[in-house]
C-alpha cells in the first residue's frame, strides 16, 4: 500500500540507494543522513554567488546557481542546473534533484527532492519527499512534528493507524501534484500523483491520485457603518 513506486518515479532521482523494496515509503526518510555521511567527493560545479554560504560537504552540480544571500549546510547534495534563491536556508542533510527551485525565504531540513521539483516562496520542507515535478505554492508548510511530540503515525484509507517509527516525519508528495498557495500539509500525510491541493487547505492522511481538494470558505461583505 505504501511502496515508494506508488508515489513516486523512481527513474527522476539519483539516490535510489534510499528505497528499500517491501518498505514503505517513509523509511527513506530515515537514511538520508547516513547516504550523505558516506559520500567522499562533494564538488562546487555551478555558480556560487559571493555572499552565499556554502558549508563543508556540500556539493553544487554543473548549471546550479547559487544566488547571493542563500545559506547552504552540509552535508547537502545539490543536483545540475538547480536556482537556490537568496534567503534559501538549507539546513543539512538534503538532496535535491536536477532542475530544483529552492526559493527565497524557504527552510529545508532533511528531505529529499526527485528533479524538477519547485518550492519557490516561503515554504518549510522537513523530513519529507517531494516527487519528480512536485510543486508547493508560496506560504505552503510541510508540517513534521506533531504538538504531542510523539511518533508520528499514518492513516489509510479506513482511518487505520500505521506506525512509522519517526518522531519527525513532514509529508510524500505524489509526482506532479500542485499543492495551492498558504495550505499546511499535517505530519504524516501521503498525497498520491497528479493531485491539486487548493490554496489556503488543512491537509491530514492519505490521498490517492489524480484527486482535487476543494476548500471552500465562506465570506460575510456587510456595509461599513463608520
Amino acid at each position: 500500500m505504501f511502496a515508494a513506486e506508488k508515489f513516486l518515479d523512481l527513474s527522476h532521482c539519483e539516490h535510489t540507494e534510499l528505497f528499500v523494496a517491501g518498505e514503505p515509503v517513509w523509511t527513506a526518510i530515515s537514511r538520508i543522513a547516513a547516504y550523505l555521511e558516506a559520500k567522499q567527493s562533494f564538488l562546487h560545479l555551478g555558480d556560487i554567488a559571493e555572499g552565499a554560504y556554502v558549508g563543508k560537504r556540500v556539493h553544487v552540480g554543473e548549471g546550479t546557481i547559487v544566488e547571493h544571500g542563500a545559506y547552504i549546510e552540509g552535508p547537502t547534495w545539490i543536483g545540475k542546473n538547480c536556482l537556490v534563491r537568496s534567503g534559501s536556508y538549507v539546513r543539512g542533510n538534503v538532496i535535491a534533484g536536477d532542475g530544483c527551485v529552492l526559493g527565497n525565504s524557504s527552510e529545508f531540513k532533511n528531505c529529499l527532492l526527485f528533479d524538477d521539483v519547485e518550492t519557490p516562496h516561503f515554504n518549510y520542507v522537513g523530513d519529507s519527499i517531494l516527487g519528480y515535478k512536485a510543486h508547493l505554492g508560496a506560504g505552503t508548510i510541510l508540517s513534521n512534528v506533531r504538538l504531542d511530540r510523539g511518533e508520528v503515525v499514518v492513516r489509510d484509507g479506513s482511518g487505520e493507524k500505521h506506525a512509522t517509527g519517526l518522531r519527525k516525519f513532514g509529508a510524500i508528495i505524489g509526482d506532479r501534484t500542485e499543492i495551492g498557495c498558504n495550505s499546511v500539509i499535517s505530519p504524516g500525510s501521503l498525497l498520491g500523483r497528479d493531485c491539486v491541493i487548493h490554496p489556503c487547505t488543512h491537509w491530514n492522511g492519505l490521498l490517492g491520485d489524480r484527486q482535487l481538494v476543494k476548500n471552500r470558505q465562506t465570506l460575510d461583505v456587510v456595509a461599513r457603518t463608520d
